[in-house]
């Protein structure tokens, strides 16, 4: 039984360190803000925001994988959770990015920057 306890923990440090260094490489990222990855463009945004949006993705299912203990669920309800999620995640960041776009060209000729 201290051998199940002694694991758990190890394995809560691990994930710790793994979400917690994508958070620090986002946080350096929206602080340092790389020219080449803001001021260009990549499917209607900059590739910065794409790497926001995957890093944020990867935290969301490990911490979900990890501690919704779905690794040892049956592959059928693995794939129903996650593919759920995955689909409405993209589609809000679809929708996000066109009403965004939208917004920004009809608001920008009116704001004096």
């Amino acid at each position: 039984m201290a051998h199940a306890h002694e694991s758990n923990v190890k394995r809560i440090w691990v994930v710790f360190g793994l979400l917690s260094l994508i958070t620090i490489v986002e946080v350096g990222f929206g602080i340092f803000k790389p020219e080449s990855l803001y001021l260009s463009s990549f499917l209607g945004t900059s590739p910065l925001n794409w790497l926001f949006i995957i890093l944020t993705l990867a935290k969301a299912y490990g911490i979900t994988w990890t501690f919704m203990h779905m690794e040892g669920e049956k592959k059928w309800f693995r794939r129903s959770v996650v593919w759920t999620a995955v689909f409405l995640i993209c589609y809000i960041v679809t929708l996000l990015l066109i009403e965004g776009g939208y917004l920004h060209s009809k608001l920008a000729p009116l704001v004096q920057w």
